[in-house]
């Protein structure tokens, strides 16, 4: 496989990531018009970084992105994954896929404690692909991020052929 090819979605993932990170808010929501593309860029970062990055999802659970087939115990439900995000005194970076409208009173208030976060560890809870209904909800806890590097490009020319 070429380098180039691999390190694109890396680098791709990297600019998200770093995004994510430097939010203002505990609490982010995620714009793409692609999800699965953006998933397996986040998976290819943790992958080669060796961050913790997790993806919940309602049918899968909590499960990390970096190692695949590790799944983390009794967070299928998305109240117990919140619990856990919250309770977690490391570094991480949760992505939520496929939340489903109305959220249970505790659900929505977990949201906002974890929105809230002491500065004193990094965490971040990543909303992808939720209704507006939800963003309105939120309000200003959420900070709003796009998928899409808002920068234009500007090509280069190196050993005969235009990159990025």
């Amino acid at each position: 496989m070429n380098a180039t090819m691999t390190s694109e979605p890396v680098q791709a993932g990297n600019q998200i990531l770093e995004r994510i990170i430097a939010a203002s808010s505990g609490l982010v929501v995620l714009d793409s018009k692609d999800v699965p593309a953006l998933v397996e860029q986040i998976r290819a970062v943790a992958r080669h970084s060796g961050q913790a990055v997790y993806l919940w999802q309602p049918d899968t659970g909590l499960i990390s992105l970096r190692d695949a087939h590790v799944r983390v115990p009794d967070c299928q439900r998305l109240g117990n994954a919140l619990r856990y995000m919250k309770q977690s005194m490391h570094f991480g970076v949760y992505f939520l896929l496929g939340l489903e409208l109305p959220l249970s009173a505790m659900d929505a208030t977990l949201l906002r404690q974890l929105a809230r976060a002491p500065k004193g560890h990094l965490r971040r809870v990543v909303l992808i692909d939720v209704p507006s209904t939800l963003i309105e909800h939120l309000g200003e806890l959420a900070m709003r991020v796009d998928s899409e590097d808002s920068q234009p490009r500007r090509l280069r020319l190196r050993d005969g052929r235009w990159l990025v």
